[in-house]
């Protein structure tokens, strides 16, 4: 019995030895793709010529017209998140607003923009459907600068208050 076993697995081993080997061609192959890429010539494997009489497609350039283009400042490369919102509370929001608060609780967002009316800014609710989530905008402006300054005046108080733009 035990002779049948280490016979058996003697043969398991020599088997496992024998079957990872490659072969001295596999080695060669890729020396020789090694070396031409090296000096910069074309690749080719030794085997089989690789010839090609395949034409490259070319796409035409489509121009879209200036009314559906939509440009967004972004020349002073300060981030700003665009998002699909709808207000719950307080009036419309402009181009660019400030945020300076995420709550997934209704209850917890009204409180925050309720202590911001109290401090005299125009606060207002609004509801992201696509992330579930209540932001606390402070301020609403037509243009990136003002939403930039007011937002800076803000991080004093509202570390990680941060630019959205409303699709």
């Amino acid at each position: 019995m035990n002779k049948y076993m280490f016979l058996g697995a003697g043969l398991c081993v020599a088997m496992a030895m024998t079957s990872c080997g490659s072969s001295e061609s596999a080695y060669r192959k890729a020396y020789l793709k090694a070396q031409q890429r090296t000096e910069g010539q074309r690749v080719e494997t030794p085997t089989a010529p690789v010839t090609t009489t395949e034409t490259p497609t070319v796409t035409p350039v489509t121009t879209t017209p200036v009314t559906q283009t939509r440009v967004i400042d972004n020349t002073d490369a300060t981030p700003v998140r665009q998002e699909r919102v709808e207000v719950q509370s307080g009036a419309a929001l402009k181009a660019y607003s400030v945020v300076v608060g995420s709550f997934q609780l209704r209850a917890n967002a009204e409180g925050e923009v309720q202590r911001l009316i109290n401090k005299g800014y125009d606060a207002r609710l609004v509801y992201t459907a696509d992330n579930n989530m209540y932001r606390v905008v402070a301020s609403s402006f037509d243009s990136k600068a003002d939403a930039i300054s007011s937002r800076d005046q803000l991080s004093s108080q509202y570390q990680g208050a941060w630019l959205l733009y409303a699709k």
